[in-house]
């Protein structure tokens, strides 16, 4: 009586019954064949042994590897003939015993070879031996894994725009652009809508101020005038929240060149600037009628210069840090003066008229005389200072062309984005 192989011939419980039924039914037959001897039985004992623990730790490296589940098909493929003959024989030898053990054992070292060491080119050749299912399967496990996309529903039609014409930008800090785009940056005439803070209308070149144009920021301060790649630059008007306004040359975003600050408090300086502060020849109007003309230096009256009180009086000569200080002379609006060497805006050595001053520490009057002369004619060239009120005005006319253009070009925008969406109301503003 014999039995066909199965899956389950692998079972150590089954195995077992098998085994102990085949020693009961071989009693009972009473084959005359000779017993093997103590030394055969070692032998075969310990083959079986030794085949049932490789098979006990493949089936456990299998279990673990996922990814080795084709190569335990190859295994118990080879294995099942030699586990049938040694299992099933109801009459064997030793010698067949002994060839199946071998044949077994070299089923588990073949099972391994195939498995560890060319694990690539033998998941290659059955990817292309056996059916597509598995084929499918390695080579998904092969490719490496795409990027997730994440979306909400389908893209919006705005992003479909052309990279030129009138449109309408959002930006996710709450900015908004409405006006001209060339090669999908702000170019041409737009309004830019700073969030709760202001906004620009003027000329535009690859996304910054470019032209003339107009700032309004939400506190009040306004510029009008010249821009250059973002920043003032040229001629422009700045009139500042505070009330306080200047008027004249821009470079890099600071006033740099000749220009007028007038104060909220009446106070009124025309002269050069450099880099944001008076420097240069100026003069300045104070709001009590005193007036100075002459050298700034860091914004302060330094150099030669002459200053005129509301009184009536004047000093005429060294300044150093909005002091007086050096050689200099005070006249009273009666007539006397005092001249000298002074010392943070006090007379401490009076000048002599002494040609040969008995005293090193005297100072000449004819030295006060010269630095007189060359205070006033720092003064002359304070008032010489190239006047900016046409280039000015001429700006003004051109930032207010300018913003009218960009507000223009924004209403155009707005009303393409309202035909464009006349279809779907749902689709939203490009956000970037």
């Amino acid at each position: 009586m014999t039995q066909m192989p199965s899956a389950l011939s692998h079972s150590p419980t089954l195995s077992s019954l098998n085994h102990y039924h085949r020693h009961h039914h071989q009693h009972q037959t009473q084959l005359d064949s000779p017993l093997p001897t103590a030394s055969q039985l070692f032998v075969c004992t310990s083959l079986v042994a030794f085949a049932k623990a490789l098979a006990l730790k493949l089936l456990h490296h299998f279990r673990n590897a996922g990814s080795l589940r084709i190569h335990l098909r190859v295994f118990i493929l080879l294995s099942l003939p030699p586990l049938y003959f040694f299992t099933w024989s109801p009459r064997r030898s030793l010698v067949l015993d002994f060839l199946s053990a071998l044949a077994f054992s070299a089923a588990i070292v073949i099972s391994l070879n195939l498995a560890l060491p060319r694990l690539p080119s033998i998941r290659v050749f059955l990817a292309r031996s056996l059916p597509i299912k598995l084929c499918s399967s390695a080579s998904s496990a092969s490719k490496p894994s795409q990027p997730v996309l994440w979306s909400i529903g389908s893209k919006p039609k705005s992003e479909k725009r052309t990279n030129s014409g009138s449109w309408v930008q959002v930006y996710t800090n709450g900015d908004v652009y409405e006006g001209e785009f060339h090669k999908g940056k702000c170019s041409g005439s737009g309004v830019y809508y700073y969030y709760m803070s202001g906004r620009y209308e003027g000329d535009w070149v690859d996304e910054k101020y470019d032209g003339y144009g107009v700032e309004t920021w939400a506190k009040g301060s306004r510029f009008r005038g010249q821009y250059r790649q973002g920043l003032r630059h040229g001629i422009g008007v700045y009139r500042f929240y505070t009330g306080d306004v200047y008027a004249g040359e821009w470079s890099n975003g600071q006033t740099h060149g000749c220009g007028v600050h007038t104060c909220e408090d009446g106070s009124r300086y025309v002269g050069e600037f450099k880099w944001g502060v008076k420097h240069g020849f100026g003069h300045y109007h104070f709001r009590n009628g005193d007036m100075y003309a002459g050298e700034y230096f860091a914004d302060k009256m330094h150099g030669f210069g002459v200053y005129r009180f509301a009184n009536g009086h004047r000093y005429e000569g060294a300044w150093h840090e909005g002091r007086r200080q050096g050689l200099g002379m005070y006249t009273f609006r009666n007539g006397e003066a005092q001249s000298g060497h002074w010392q943070s805006g006090v007379l401490d050595v009076p000048s002599t008229q002494n040609t040969h001053p008995a005293s090193p520490f005297a100072v000449s009057h004819s030295k006060v005389l010269n630095a007189v002369q060359e205070a006033r004619r720092a003064a002359e060239k304070a008032f010489d200072v190239a006047k900016v009120d046409e280039r000015v005005n001429k700006a003004v006319a051109l930032a207010n062309k300018a913003a009218n253009a960009a507000r223009v070009a924004a209403v155009k925008a707005v009303q393409k984005r309202v035909h464009h969406n006349s279809g779907s109301s749902d689709t939203p503003l490009p956000i970037v």
